[in-house]
């Protein structure tokens, strides 16, 4: 994995290495510690859940989870129906993970309410 902030290759390690201890059950990851930039491995093995991030992008998917995540936590609609909606909205398919700041700031501008 090469970080795209500053083109060298990041790190696979345990993601204790960046918080102080393990999170979750899937704990391996991709980071490059110069930029502080990481993602997670699908169940801790080398392929990553989305691309790597630096702290102003995590920021930016934070919020666009804040936004997404009670609505189908709700049960209001279902997760995949969402996404599906979103990913109609935006032209590709959605996942927050592969998100840049720029599609944030696009999902952050959709009137949720008209979809649910």
């Amino acid at each position: 994995m090469i970080c795209p902030y500053c083109g060298r290759e990041a790190r696979w390690c345990d993601n204790s290495e960046i918080y102080g201890k393990r999170y979750g059950k899937s704990y391996m990851c991709y980071w490059c510690k110069d930029c502080d930039a990481y993602v997670g491995c699908h169940n801790n093995t080398k392929a990553p859940l989305g691309t790597m991030a630096n702290k102003e992008l995590r920021q930016w998917r934070m919020k666009v989870h804040d936004k997404m995540d009670p609505l189908w936590k709700s049960g209001n609609i279902k997760r995949s129906k969402l996404y599906s909606i979103i990913s109609k909205i935006i032209g590709k398919p959605y996942h927050t993970g592969e998100c840049d700041i720029e599609m944030c700031k696009k999902i952050l501008s959709i009137d949720i309410t008209s979809i649910v």
